[in-house]
């Protein structure tokens, strides 16, 4: 039976799910911005995109401190205003032919500091809104929309950059946001805030808060240190999976685009499933198997070669991989959420994602230096070897005990 999570919930799922396809749509607008309009050398591409995802990670540290003793719909409603702001300067700048380097730039940070702070506030306004009971179904849901919009997002975003071009990706980018502060403003619920001691001021040890709260779980810092790693390791071969099918064996845009628009559709599927498979078979079976899974499939990556066979080869693997991890997630946020202490939910969240992106992108910088080396079919082999041994750091099934089945 289909669980009913109520209005609320229903427009902080509209909400979410508005903002991340006009993020998807918008994928990979900033790169052809700034090759085609800016006529940007390759580093300066790649450092537009490390820069920004590094940059605003460190600048959103003092935001998970600052969001946890804040009413929640609030700072999401400003999260999304400043982010329409932000991506709406850049269509207003290359009307006016102003756009630079260094505002794509500055967009790039300031989005990602807010879309940081907005994710740490929708998490904890989450665990408020719904039933404990209800989290792994919520999760699911939020996942689903995910991989459908990974799945159709890029497809239709590079219709319309073909026909209109990338700033008009971006201006949809924007509207999305305000679209999703008015799904925000819609609900009607109560809110959640961590109260302060008046007597307490604020301290520079706080920031590690969320760390703190972490570590001190068993099983936080298992998934915590699984998480950091496996994504790390999956992230750093995007990359050189391009440059793999574009460069050396000569796929086609449309081809790539099948390649990884397709297995986004497995989320889904596993999305949906996770729930099911939980009430089944109980949390700590399903998160086991599905974590080994996500971790064993990549490997078959070092399989690719060129033309139809090599096109199936990466079609079939990031399916497999993609329908674990749709499994896998929803569980492991609905962890997160629970095992939080009161008080730093969104502290928690915030170091999760702050650590997520800068584990990210020094993982992207060592396996591109590997792939120069050796070569990205050998870097993306030694990226699956690696995963391997991932599923050791997941949680031990005496630290999990089984919640009471509902």
């Amino acid at each position: 039976m289909r669980v009913r999570l109520g209005s609320d919930f229903g427009w902080l799922w509209s909400a979410y799910a508005v903002s991340t396809y006009g993020t998807w749509i918008a994928f990979g607008a900033f790169p052809l911005i700034a090759v085609r309009v800016l006529d940007a050398p390759a580093f300066a591409v790649s450092l537009l995109e490390a820069a920004g995802l590094a940059v605003a990670a460190i600048v959103a540290v003092p935001l998970g401190p600052w969001t946890e003793h804040r009413a929640k719909r609030p700072v999401m409603i400003a999260m999304d205003l400043i982010r329409f702001l932000a991506m709406a300067s850049v269509p207003i700048a290359y009307l006016l032919g102003l756009l630079s380097y260094g505002q794509l730039l500055a967009v790039s940070v300031i989005s990602g500091t807010a879309g940081i702070a907005f994710t740490a506030a929708s998490g904890a306004y989450l665990k408020h809104l719904v039933d404990a009971r209800h989290l792994i179904a919520a999760n699911g849901r939020f996942e689903g929309t995910t991989w459908v919009a990974i799945a159709a997002g890029p497809p239709l975003g590079g219709a319309l950059i073909g026909l209109l071009g990338p700033v008009v990706t971006v201006a949809a980018d924007a509207f999305s946001y305000l679209l999703s502060a008015f799904g925000v403003l819609r609900i009607r619920g109560g809110d959640a805030a961590a109260p302060r001691d008046a007597v307490t001021r604020w301290r520079a040890t706080d920031l590690l808060t969320g760390w703190r709260s972490i570590f001190q779980d068993r099983v936080l810092r298992s998934l915590f240190l699984n998480a950091m790693t496996v994504n790390g390791l999956i992230m750093a071969t995007g990359p050189l999976m391009a440059v793999l099918l574009l460069g050396r064996y000569g796929f086609s845009a449309w081809q790539y685009g099948l390649a990884f628009g397709v297995p986004a559709l497995g989320g889904f599927a596993g999305a949906r499933l996770s729930a099911r498979l939980v009430t089944r078979h109980g949390r700590y079976r399903v998160m086991i198997v599905s974590g080994w899974l996500r971790s064993v499939f990549p490997l078959g990556l070092a399989l690719t070669r060129p033309g139809v066979p090599g096109l199936l080869t990466v079609i079939a693997v990031e399916t497999l991989l993609i329908v674990s991890v749709g499994v896998f997630n929803p569980i492991s946020a609905t962890e997160r959420l629970q095992r939080a202490p009161a008080g730093h939910v969104a502290q928690v969240l915030s170091a999760w994602s702050i650590s997520s992106r800068l584990a990210q992108a020094a993982f992207m910088l060592v396996w591109g230096v590997l792939a120069t080396l050796t070569g990205p079919l050998t870097a993306i082999t030694v990226s699956g070897v690696l995963l391997l041994a991932t599923p050791l750091l997941l949680p031990k099934r005496a630290h999990m005990p089984e919640p009471a089945r509902v």
